[in-house]
């Protein structure tokens, strides 16, 4: 498949009712597979039931457009309206979710939590709705084990559906890398750099070659992709242990991903630009820099930032060091939403096999949905904007072999600390020989 760019009274009572049985007797594993099967009897007496639901994310972020769209065609009595709040999870969301989730009342009907939100998400059941009593614990055979157990807390409440999965990849820009005299196809590209030292070396011929343009982002994305890829080396594990001790100074997951970023910014490779910015998303549009880490989520970024005029700009090629698992994201109801049974629909159908293929198919995010990842849709499909790459190749095949990484409770608020650092030694703002420091110490006092 071939993808375009784009990641009352008894009367209402009853319609309540009619949508608690249907989501009960129709969520099995591949219940709501088939998109509107599922929808409740509609009610000409009821007033339409409108589900907020809350995303982050740069570009196309969760990709539902497409999706909403499809519901709300065919659901005149629940409408879906999205409310994307903001780019940056860890700086902006996350803090304001955890206000809202606190003060009973605020938060959306349906919210999507990053996988660096989950450890204190299920670490507070008293803020979810759980749901096992829409009947959505009979999904349990659409996910990965890990996938699905994260979505429940200690005490076993269902509170989290996953949606997508991460995959690792690297996107880069053709018509610079021809510009500077390397190959663009991709396959040729990836041959470029089997290592990050090789992926240097590239960096550094790139930019002797084209003036005014950077080879990478900025220090933090490809932070990212080393410290994921070494946490698989290192019991699959980043800023806590599996019983939530900091681990920071310990983990030479961490030490390997600041000491690569340290040199790309030492030389002078990067373009200083923090991910999921609007700087950050205005330098993919004018071309400020060549490559930037790809998780399969990250493609409806990219696309959604440079625009139209990116398509066929940009391709994917195979990441420096092999694979990885960066992100991934869950849905939720929060307890204090006033239309649970019909938010739990829709956490449902936007869970559901069809609904993340096609997510996947329009946008790239990688579907946690193991029927999803089946589908021959995904298996076989290939992405316009990204020079038409075989998105179904790269990621589909080797989603079922990712391995997840243990991020504990305060892992949102140490990532964050931790990238403030990373992204101020790029910037000039700390200087280099105190950075490891200084970025040890900010962890401490995140982790509180």
């Amino acid at each position: 498949m071939m993808i375009s760019k784009r990641r009352g009274g008894l009367a209402a009572a009853s319609a309540l009712a009619v949508a608690a049985l249907t989501v009960a007797s129709c969520s099995s594993g591949g219940g709501t597979a088939t998109g509107s099967s599922s929808a409740p009897a509609s009610s000409a007496a009821a007033e339409p039931v409108t589900i907020r639901v809350q995303t982050f994310g740069g570009g196309t972020n969760f990709g539902y457009k497409n999706a909403i769209t499809k519901w709300n065609a065919e659901h005149k009595d629940i409408q879906i309206k999205e409310e994307h709040l903001t780019d940056q999870f860890e700086q902006q969301y996350w803090p304001q979710m955890i206000q809202w989730l606190q003060a009973g009342n605020g938060a959306g009907d349906v919210v999507g939590i990053d996988e660096g939100g989950m450890g204190l998400a299920k670490a507070h059941p008293e803020w979810w709705a759980d749901l096992k009593e829409f009947g959505l614990e009979s999904r349990k055979a659409d996910f990965p084990a890990w996938k699905w157990e994260n979505g429940v807390t200690a005490d076993g409440k269902l509170f989290g559906l996953g949606t997508d999965i991460g995959g690792m990849s690297l996107c880069y820009r053709t018509d610079l890398f021809k510009k500077a005299g390397l190959p663009t196809e991709r396959d040729k590209v990836s041959a470029l750099w089997p290592t990050w030292d090789e992926f240097m070396n590239v960096a550094k011929t790139f930019q002797s070659k084209v003036k005014g343009t950077k080879f990478a982002d900025g220090t933090n994305t490809l932070y990212q992709v080393v410290l994921y890829q070494e946490a698989a080396k290192n019991g699959n594990v980043t800023y806590f242990d599996k019983d939530n001790n900091l681990i920071v100074d310990k983990n030479p997951a961490v030490k390997a991903g600041f000491d690569f970023a340290t040199k790309m910014s030492q030389q002078g490779l990067t373009a200083k630009l923090r991910n999921f910015t609007d700087e950050w998303a205005a330098g993919t549009q004018k071309g400020a820099f060549a490559t930037v880490g790809c998780p399969s989520w990250m493609l409806g970024v990219v696309s959604g930032n440079a625009g139209d005029g990116g398509k066929g700009k940009w391709d994917v090629a195979s990441v420096p060091g092999g694979g990885g698992n960066w992100g991934g994201s869950w849905l939720a109801v929060p307890k204090q939403s006033k239309h649970p049974k019909e938010a739990a629909m829709v956490a449902d159908y936007l869970t559901n096999a069809q609904t993340e293929a096609s997510i996947f198919t329009d946008f790239g995010n990688m579907p946690s949905n193991t029927k999803a990842q089946q589908d021959p849709a995904v298996q076989g499909a290939k992405n316009e904007f990204f020079n038409a790459a075989p998105i179904g190749e790269i990621f589909a095949k080797s989603a079922s072999s990712l391995q997840p990484v243990f991020l504990g409770v305060k892992h949102a608020q140490v990532k964050n600390a931790i990238e403030s650092v990373i992204q101020g030694m790029d910037d000039g703002s700390v200087p280099y020989d105190k950075a490891w420091q200084q970025l040890v110490d900010d962890a401490v006092k995140a982790a509180g």
